[in-house]
C-alpha cells in the first residue's frame, strides 16, 4: 500500500521499519529538529534518523495544521495515512481526506488510558496488562473507531522503559495486521464505549517526585513507571536525588512504627539490604539512585559515600 507515515520517538520506529519492509512508504512525517539528550545539542527525531540514507522524502513542519503541508500530503496520493506518536494533534484536513484512510497505533486498550503517556501510567497505576489498538483517527484525541487490539501482560518487574520496548514490537506487528486488512476491505471497524475512556496525560517531572506518605507498593510503582525518564526523585541535603531501583522490604517492621520514624525517613542500613525507608504504609530498600550530577549508582555505594545514618529524612523539596 501507498503510506504517508507520520511518528517522532523511538516507539514509532519499529512500525516505520515494519511498514519500509512491506509497503512503498511515500514521505516520512515528523517533528522539527530539537535539542536532546545531555548537552541540549540539536538532533533529529528516532524516526528521522531512521529514513536517513534512504530516498525517502522527510517532511518537518512546525505545525502540522499548516496549509501548504497539508497541500503537499494530499499530492502524494497516498492511500493510508498512519500515525504513531507523531506529537501533535492531526487536523481534519488530513484526517478527512476522502481519498485515503488515515489509522493510528495507541499504547493502550482504549477507551482505557487516552493521551500522551499511556504506558507511563498504566505501570505508575499498578496495573497488571496493557495492550495495544489500532484505530481510525477521529476528531477526539485518541476516541476513533477501533480496528484491532492486542492485551499486553505488565510484569511486576517491568519498567516503563522495559514495557515500551516490548510494546513497540508488537505494535509494529499490529500495525502490519491492520494494513492487510485495510488492503482486503475486511478490517473490523468496532466503536468505542466513550462512557469508560480514562486519561493519561503527558508525563512531567513533578509527577516524579515520591510522596513518602503514600504506601510502599505505589512508590514502587512510581519508580518503574518513570524508569528510565522523567525517572523517580526525592531530595537529600537540598539536592535532587533520584531513585531508579526499589524493592518492598519486610526489615524492621517494629522500628517502622516508631512515632519518631515518619515517612521518608531511612529506617535501617547495611551493605546486603541497602537505605531502608519508612513510607505511609510499609518499607521500602533503594536499591539504585542517582545523586544530582552523579552517575546512578548502588544505593549501598551511596550509603558509604554520603554518610547516609538511620534516622536520615528524604524530604519533597529543595528546603
Amino acid at each position: 500500500m501507498r503510506i504517508v507515515f507520520m511518528g517522532t520517538p523511538e516507539f514509532a520506529v519499529p512500525s516505520l521499519k515494519k511498514l519500509m519492509e512491506n509497503e512503498e512508504i511515500l514521505g516520512v512525517v515528523t517533528q522539527p529538529d530539537r535539542p536532546r539528550g545531555r548537552g541540549q545539542k540539536v538532533r533529529p527525531s528516532p524516526v528521522k534518523s531512521a529514513v536517513q540514507g534512504t530516498d525517502i522524502p522527510v517532511y518537518q513542519p512546525e505545525k502540522v495544521s499548516d496549509p501548504d503541508f497539508i497541500s503537499e500530503i494530499k499530492k502524494l496520493s497516498p492511500q493510508v495515512l498512519v500515525v504513531v506518536a507523531y506529537g501533535q494533534i492531526i487536523p481534519s484536513e488530513l484526517f478527512n481526506y476522502p481519498k485515503y484512510e488515515a489509522v493510528n497505533l495507541h499504547a493502550s486498550l482504549l477507551p482505557e488510558y487516552r493521551g500522551a503517556s499511556p504506558i507511563h501510567w498504566a505501570v505508575i497505576n499498578g496495573e497488571q496488562k496493557t495492550g495495544l489498538t489500532t484505530m481510525f483517527i477521529s476528531e477526539e484525541m485518541d476516541a476513533g473507531d477501533i480496528i484491532y487490539q492486542k492485551e499486553i501482560p505488565i510484569k511486576p518487574t517491568d519498567t516503563v522503559g522495559s514495557l515500551h520496548d516490548k510494546m513497540a514490537e508488537e505494535g509494529a506487528e499490529l500495525l502490519m495486521k491492520t494494513m492487510c486488512s485495510l488492503e482486503t476491505g475486511d478490517n473490523p471497524r468496532i466503536e468505542q464505549d466513550h462512557s469508560k475512556a480514562t486519561l493519561a496525560p503527558r508525563i512531567k517531572k513533578e509527577d516524579a517526585l515520591i510522596d513518602w506518605n503514600l504506601p510502599a507498593e505505589k512508590i514502587k510503582n512510581l519508580v518503574r513507571g518513570t524508569n528510565p525518564w522523567p525517572g523517580a526523585y526525592t531530595f537529600y541535603r537540598g539536592k535532587r536525588l533520584k531513585i531508579l531501583t526499589v524493592e518492598i522490604s519486610e526489615k524492621l517492621k517494629l522500628n517502622s512504627d516508631k512515632p519518631e520514624s515518619e515517612p521518608g525517613t531511612v529506617v535501617y542500613t547495611d551493605d546486603k539490604e541497602g537505605i531502608i525507608v519508612k513510607t505511609g504504609c510499609g518499607l521500602i530498600a533503594l536499591k539504585e539512585v542517582k545523586p544530582a550530577g552523579k552517575r546512578k549508582m548502588k544505593a549501598v555505594d551511596f550509603l558509604h559515600g554520603y554518610h547516609i545514618a538511620e534516622g536520615t529524612k528524604f524530604s519533597r523539596s529543595e528546603v
